[in-house]
C-alpha cells in the first residue's frame, strides 16, 4: 500500500447535543492542520452550517454527496441524511442517536472501501446510540464486527500507553471474563500493535494483577495465582518481555509504569483512571488490532458544557495526530517487512 497524497480522515460526527460538533470545527480552525490530511466529516452540510453558527466559526466547509468531491482545504462534510436535525445541546435524545448511528455507519463503510485512510470518532452517548443495527456498549466492539481483527482498547499518550483485558464489562463479571486465551490475545495484539503501529522494536509489556495485592497468596483471591501467573510466564518463555502481575494500587503511584512500553490492565477503571489523571486533555482512545486505524479523544460527550463554547479541542487534536502517525508507521513497517532481501543462490564454480 502506498501513499503519496494527503491522508484522508474521515470524522463521524457523534452525538450531536454533546461538544463533538465543537471540537470538530475547533480543531480545524486551525488551517495549519489542512497541510497534513484531507479531512471529511459525516453528517450534513445544514447541521455543520448550524453549529459553524452556533459557534461562530472561521472553518470553511464544503459540501460533497461523493468522496471525489473532496478538496485539501476545506472541512470536507458528506452528506449521509437529508432530513433537519432538532439539536438541544446537553439532552440525551434517542433521535440524535440515530443520527450519530449514520454518521458512524456512513464512515465506517467509506473506511472498509479505503476511501478515507483513517476513522477519527467523536464521543457517542452509548445509551441512545442503541438500536436494531447497533447493540455494542460502544465503538470499539463494532467496528471489530466491521472491520475484522481482534480489537482491544488502548489509551495512548507519547508516554503513557495502557491497554485493557476488558473494557466495557460490569466489575462483577471481570474475572468470569479472564482466561489464558483472553490474556494471549490481548497480549499479542499490544505486542504486535507496539512494533507495527508505535515503531517500538521489542517492547517491554507490564500486566496489572486482577485482585488488591495480586490476591495475597490466595487471601484475596486465586485467579492471579491459577490464571494470570502460569499464563504469563508461558508468554515469557516464548520470547515476549512480559512483567507481571503487579499490584494496581502502587503501580503508577510509585512512577513504574515509566519502565513499559505499554500497561495492560485487568479491567477498564483499573486503567483509565490512572491514565486519565496522569494525561487527561491529552489522551487518545486507539483501538488496536483492527485491520484498519481508527482513534478517539480520550472524553465522551460532556453534556454539561455542551453548546457553550468551553470545550477544549486538545484531546480531538492529538487523537487525529495520532490516526496519522499510526497510518505513517504501518506504511513503514510494510516497507520494512515487504523487502527483506533473501539470500542469493551461488553461481557453480564460484569462490566459497
Amino acid at each position: 500500500m502506498m501513499k503519496e497524497e494527503k491522508i484522508v480522515v474521515g470524522i463521524s460526527v457523534g452525538d450531536l447535543n454533546g461538544i463533538g460538533g465543537e471540537i470538530i470545527l475547533k480543531t480545524f480552525e486551525d488551517s495549519r492542520i489542512f497541510e497534513f490530511c484531507t479531512p471529511v466529516v459525516f453528517a450534513s452540510i445544514k447541521v455543520m452550517d448550524f453549529l459553524k453558527k452556533h459557534f461562530g466559526s472561521a472553518v470553511n466547509l464544503n459540501s460533497i454527496h461523493k468522496m471525489e468531491q473532496a478538496v485539501d482545504d476545506k472541512l470536507n462534510v458528506f452528506n449521509c441524511w437529508k432530513e433537519g436535525v432538532s439539536i438541544e445541546f446537553g439532552k440525551e435524545d434517542e433521535k440524535i442517536g440515530e443520527f450519530a448511528f449514520k454518521s458512524l455507519e456512513a464512515a465506517t463503510k467509506a473506511l472498509k472501501s479505503e476511501t478515507i485512510d483513517i476513522l477519527l470518532t467523536a464521543p457517542i452517548n452509548k445509551k441512545n446510540i442503541q438500536s436494531q443495527a447497533f447493540t455494542f456498549p460502544g465503538h470499539t466492539d463494532y467496528l471489530a464486527q466491521e472491520l475484522g481483527g481482534q480489537s482491544l482498547m488502548f489509551m495512548v499518550t507519547d508516554t503513557l500507553k495502557v491497554g485493557l483485558l476488558t473494557d466495557h464489562v460490569p466489575v462483577k463479571d471481570v474475572s468470569t471474563h479472564i482466561s489464558p486465551e483472553l490474556i494471549t490475545q490481548k497480549i499479542n495484539t499490544v505486542y504486535d500493535t507496539l512494533r507495527k503501529d508505535f515503531g517500538i522494536g521489542k517492547p517491554k509489556i507490564a500486566v496489572l494483577g486482577i485482585n488488591p495485592h495480586t490476591g495475597d497468596n490466595g487471601v484475596i483471591g486465586n485467579e492471579d495465582d491459577d490464571v494470570m501467573r502460569p499464563t504469563l510466564k508461558k508468554i515469557k518463555e516464548d520470547g515476549k518481555l512480559v512483567f507481571g502481575p503487579y499490584a494496581a494500587d502502587s503501580f503508577f503511584g510509585s512512577d513504574n509504569y515509566k519502565n513499559f512500553d505499554a500497561i495492560i490492565a485487568s479491567y477498564h477503571d483499573q486503567g483509565l483512571i490512572p491514565f486519565k489523571t496522569l494525561s487527561f486533555g491529552q489522551g487518545v482512545n486507539y483501538t488496536a488490532g483492527l485491520k484498519r486505524i481508527r482513534t478517539s479523544p480520550d472524553h465522551g460527550t460532556a453534556y454539561e458544557i455542551a453548546g457553550k463554547g468551553l470545550a477544549d479541542p486538545g484531546s480531538f487534536k492529538e487523537a487525529l495526530f495520532m490516526g496519522i502517525h499510526v497510518f505513517r508507521n504501518r506504511l513503514d513497517f510494510e516497507k520494512l517487512t515487504a523487502n527483506i532481501l533473501k539470500k542469493a543462490p551461488r553461481k557453480v564454480g564460484a569462490k566459497k
